[in-house]
């Protein structure tokens, strides 16, 4: 990782990559394909998005050379992923279990804080 003072927390993982939290910065790192990049919460959601949105099926069935790769440049970073299918395919199940964990964990946090506080649950 990059910051020697950041507190990174795993927030999921696959064998093709991770999510981490850093409390101190406030953002996410992604490791995946042998590099780290940093994301503010928003930018890092926007980019699931724009995974989310590829479109799997036209580079399936396209047969020209340039439909085997996509290429998506995150917001407010330096790197530029170029995804085949099967990289788009990893990433997604990367992102999707990083923001199950993340919601999971923010309704855990808000249960604890209805019982601390007494409320019924």
């Amino acid at each position: 990782m990059v910051c020697p003072l950041a507190n990174f927390e795993e927030v999921y993982k696959t064998q093709h990559g991770a999510v981490y939290q850093c409390s101190r910065q406030n953002c996410y790192w992604l490791e995946f394909a042998g590099d780290t990049t940093a994301f503010k919460v928003s930018d890092f959601l926007n980019f699931k998005k724009r995974i989310d949105g590829i479109d799997l099926s036209a580079m399936i069935i396209d047969s020209s050379r340039t439909a085997d790769f996509t290429i998506v440049m995150p917001f407010r970073t330096p790197r530029c992923f170029v995804l085949d299918v099967n990289d788009v395919l990893n990433l997604r199940e990367l992102l999707d279990g990083a923001k199950f964990m993340i919601e999971l964990n923010s309704v855990v946090n808000a249960c604890l804080q209805r019982i601390s506080s007494g409320a019924r649950v």
